[in-house]
């Protein structure tokens, strides 16, 4: 069996617009200034706690609940006007079905959104019934914390050996590297390929049809922990 946990927002949903605008309200929302969008795209992946914490250094704990408890609201009202946008990247809902559609692979989700939110975006794109294990913020420590690929290896039982990260963060490529997982970093999400590969990425696709190649080149290694990509798959 391999297992292949992919992140939300920013790899398989293009969210930034509206996580951008929901954190800029929220900060305003207490009488911030609100961060710039650049800002806010190096935070992606993490919890909202810690999000915060990095968007405003010096805040106590107590301060960035406060600011996650703002941006929850202004996500909810944001919501329920039906101002909520996240579209799938394209070619990502193939990629999941035909991943996910294989007997011997297990396809997963790691993210720093809510349990909420993933059930949101799953449900508006038909998805539910794609992935076997699923991780939020609401269930384990931040990126790059190995926790989210760990319980996740557990609860199917496959080893992390046998895992593949994907993810369009640092954090993400952090976190797989801890759990003893590959990471395969995305190039359309919130961090260049250079940094990526930095933090731990084996490969970084360029486009969803570049991903199913890589993927499929991990999945077919005797020995995924050992594979490199080869040169078509580099390309």
């Amino acid at each position: 069996m391999r297992l292949f946990l992919f992140d939300c927002d920013g790899t398989i949903a293009d969210s930034f617009a509206v996580i951008c605008s929901t954190m800029q309200g929220a900060f305003r929302a207490r009488g911030l200034v609100a961060p710039a969008d650049t800002a806010i795209h190096g935070i992606i992946g993490l919890s909202l706690a810690e999000a915060m914490q990095r968007l405003r250094p010096g805040s106590t704990l107590a301060e960035a609940e406060d600011l996650a408890d703002a941006y929850r609201v202004t996500f909810q009202a944001a919501r329920a006007a039906g101002q909520v946008h996240e579209p799938l990247f394209p070619g990502m809902r193939d990629l999941v079905t035909r991943l996910s559609s294989v007997d011997e692979n297990l396809v997963g989700m790691v993210t720093g959104k809510s349990r909420r939110g993933v059930d949101f975006i799953l449900a508006t794109h038909g998805l539910e019934d794609r992935f076997h294990v699923v991780r939020t913020a609401d269930d384990c420590p931040s990126k790059p914390h190995p926790a989210m690929v760990l319980e996740s290896c557990a609860e199917v039982g496959v080893s992390p050996s046998d895992t593949v990260v994907i993810g369009d963060a640092a954090f993400d490529m952090a976190m797989a590297r801890a759990a003893g997982a590959t990471g395969i970093g995305v190039a359309w999400g919130a961090a260049q390929p250079d940094a990526l590969r930095s933090a731990g990425a084996t490969a970084v696709a360029t486009d969803c049809n570049h991903l199913g190649q890589l993927l499929d080149g991990w999945r077919a290694h005797d020995d995924p922990s050992r594979w490199t990509p080869a040169p078509f798959e580099t390309a």
